[in-house]
């Protein structure tokens, strides 16, 4: 599958990346999300997704207190990744501080990435002290510094998003993406107006949770016992419970008709239908606490479902979810 442009830079990205928060360690309260992963399974989790064609990561201050940005530069020593070939997706935590902030840690951010560079630095929810303007004036800065590469948003409305383009474009710059939950089980993107924005004005879509925190593995439906034993606040969520797990059931069906098909598994089938369903506008980041996950996230890349195929999960999805 062909790399695809970073908003409107010159960045390429793999369609499928790495998402990183698991690699908190238990670290702040985000960090307890998900198990403690052991420093030797994070270093080849990295190491293999690199192998199979995995270029990018994606990781935030929050996820740890820096945890995350620590153990995923370890991870690319592992994997003797060189500095001027990895890329870094980072986030600014905007929660009680100013834009002044993005100023006075970014060096912070560097620091816990050891000298890997940041190619991608986002704002990781809109609201701060500051206004979405002052935001963009600082990430503008750290651009002009060359500290940072591109500039993107997360978990941005569309009149949010609106203002942070707008804002870069009165600099000379533009946002290159904004990073939002979408998958088979939400696409509410769809709905708001945020996609058709990012599709109008080049930026780029990244499906954060494509997998519904691997509801559409199938395996949770299948073996309901998983839940219980599954580490972390994550079993709480509203998508594990039994009744809903039922009314997915059609969409669980088609998932592993197509899975068969094509030698496939049913996660790996619901991550090509999140990067293919509306062409290139929307790379995803699945995580992963293992090589084998590491291994089938990007594997996921390695097929392309047909139109009709892409419709037909799209057809049912809409069904379940109303709309």
């Amino acid at each position: 599958m062909q790399p695809r442009r970073l908003g409107q830079s010159d960045i390429l990205l793999s369609p499928i990346g790495l998402g990183c928060w698991q690699f908190s360690q238990g670290k702040s309260i985000s960090g307890k999300f998900w198990a403690v992963l052991a420093d030797e399974s994070i270093h080849a989790i990295v190491k293999t997704s690199l192998e199979n064609g995995i270029n990018w990561f994606d990781t935030a201050e929050a996820y740890g207190d820096g945890r995350s940005e620590q153990m995923l530069a370890q991870g690319l020593q592992y994997a003797q990744a060189p500095k001027e070939k990895a890329i870094i997706a980072t986030k600014w935590q905007p929660a009680l501080h100013f834009a002044s902030s993005i100023i006075n840690t970014i060096d912070i951010r560097l620091k816990m990435l050891e000298g890997y560079p940041i190619s991608l630095y986002q704002i990781h929810q809109p609201l701060s002290f500051s206004s979405i303007e002052n935001q963009m004036k600082a990430m503008a800065m750290l651009v002009s510094q060359n500290k940072i590469k591109t500039i993107g948003v997360s978990n941005f409305g569309l009149v949010y998003m609106r203002r942070a383009h707008k804002s870069l474009q009165a600099q000379g710059l533009n946002l290159a993406s904004n990073q939002m939950r979408f998958s088979l089980l939400d696409r509410s993107i769809e709905k708001n107006g945020v996609l058709d924005y990012a599709k109008d004005n080049g930026i780029t879509i990244i499906a954060y949770s494509p997998l519904a925190q691997g509801i559409l593995s199938g395996k949770f439906n299948a073996n309901p016992e998983l839940i219980k034993k599954t580490a972390g606040f994550r079993k709480f969520l509203p998508g594990f419970k039994q009744g809903k797990l039922r009314r997915f059931q059609p969409l669980f069906d088609k998932l592993n008709e197509l899975a068969a098909n094509y030698r496939m598994t049913p996660a790996q089938v619901a991550l090509n239908w999140a990067i293919n369903f509306h062409g290139d506008t929307i790379v995803a980041i699945p995580g992963a606490t293992s090589t084998s996950q590491a291994d089938q996230n990007a594997r996921a890349m390695n097929f392309s479902l047909t139109r009709q195929e892409l419709n037909e999960l799209g057809n049912i999805s809409r069904e379940i979810l109303n709309f």
